[in-house]
């Protein structure tokens, strides 16, 4: 809930169609509390993962949400998903699935068959049941159709422009000193496995006027820590931890690239196209991206940044280096892909698709 740029821009545009709110979340061990011009409830819970802490969440919102006034039901991924399919049968209220990425395929599902089963059974017993369900790019969009023959409608999740209706991309003045020596590379999402974000730390050794930022946190959080200090490059890379989005709206802009080097590991990761990227895009920073069908795509007919062709530590090296060198041949490419990929037209979609909702029931 706190860091999720998708949610709030949903609850926002909801609001904009006349919905009163209320988002409901578990409560972080870090006791965040949300600043929302909407309701919002966060569940403290005793269990923190696994499969205790999905059972008592969704017991704790199944309960909440039948009798809680509603109008509408709206369910972020998989693992909300069966209690708002159950109110939303119970209380005959329609339902809306955003499925934020390719649930039953993630990385850390792979190697743990019978977990990967249970999420794939539950998938395959709702998802054809859904009348209103939206992803977050077209190729995802269209497995789903394929695979449960529902029509699947895809909203990304990109930044929205500012008050004057311009990207930051094409406004921003934000320049680094000429005093300081070291250029800025950055990754901003969550630390787990299948992010390359090792790649990126082994590559710094051949970097040695380039700092990284590491900018989240995840399971993998200490590991790569120990990785760092193992490989004595402590003072070329850094961890700002978990940002909120304004803080990270200030951070990407003083780096020259920003990074996206998902592995090839699972159809999630295949088919992403990670919201980072648009940040960056936003952010006027050329990007770096793995070879993956759907983000090198958008690379190749945009124009914003290099993709990644050889995974080791010299060549994302020496692709940082060519980046850097023509980092402002790329400046006019992402103003024009910001003015493209921005929230204030996807939100067009999104509200359109609401509408057609309402009009069925």
């Amino acid at each position: 809930m706190r860091t999720d740029q998708r949610v709030d821009r949903i609850c926002n545009a909801l609001r904009e169609k006349g919905f009163e709110i209320l988002l409901v979340g578990r409560r972080s061990e870090d006791l965040f509390e949300l600043n929302r011009p909407y309701e919002t409830r966060q569940f403290p819970l005793l269990f923190q993962k696994g499969f205790f802490f999905y059972a008592e969440f969704n017991t704790r919102l199944f309960w909440m949400l039948l009798f809680e006034r509603k109008s509408l039901i709206y369910a972020n991924d998989l693992d909300t998903l069966l209690p708002n399919f159950l109110v939303s049968r119970l209380s005959n209220t329609p339902l809306v699935y955003d499925s934020h990425e390719y649930f039953t395929e993630v990385p850390e599902l792979q190697n743990r068959p019978f977990v990967k089963t249970v999420w794939e059974n539950l998938e395959a017993t709702l998802f054809p049941r859904l009348k209103n369900v939206i992803t977050v790019n077209e190729k995802l969009a269209e497995v789903y159709s394929e695979k449960y023959d529902v029509p699947v409608t895809a909203i990304r999740n990109v930044p929205e422009l500012n008050q004057e209706g311009r990207s930051d991309a094409v406004d921003s003045n934000v320049e680094r000193s000429d005093v300081e020596s070291r250029e800025i590379l950055i990754y901003q999402g969550a630390l787990n496995i299948g992010r390359g974000i090792e790649l990126m730390i082994d590559c710094m050794e051949f970097l040695p006027d380039v700092e990284l930022l590491i900018a989240g946190q995840g399971d993998i959080s200490g590991d790569l820590k120990m990785r760092v200090k193992n490989r004595n490059l402590s003072d070329s890379i850094h961890f700002p931890g978990r940002l909120n989005p304004k803080e990270l709206k200030k951070l990407t802009p003083t780096a020259s690239i920003g990074l996206s080097l998902e592995e090839d590991l699972g159809l999630n990761y295949r088919y992403a196209l990670p919201n980072k990227i648009f940040d960056y895009i936003h952010a006027g920073i050329p990007v770096i991206v793995s070879d993956l069908p759907i983000m090198s795509k958008l690379v190749l007919e945009t124009g914003i940044g290099e993709i990644l062709k050889e995974r080791s530590p010299r060549a994302l090296a020496d692709l940082v280096r060519e980046v850097l060198l023509k980092q402002r041949s790329y400046k006019k490419n992402l103003h024009t892909a910001a003015g493209k990929f921005n929230w204030n037209e996807e939100k067009k979609v999104f509200q359109k698709f609401i509408d057609r909702i309402e009009n069925l029931e």
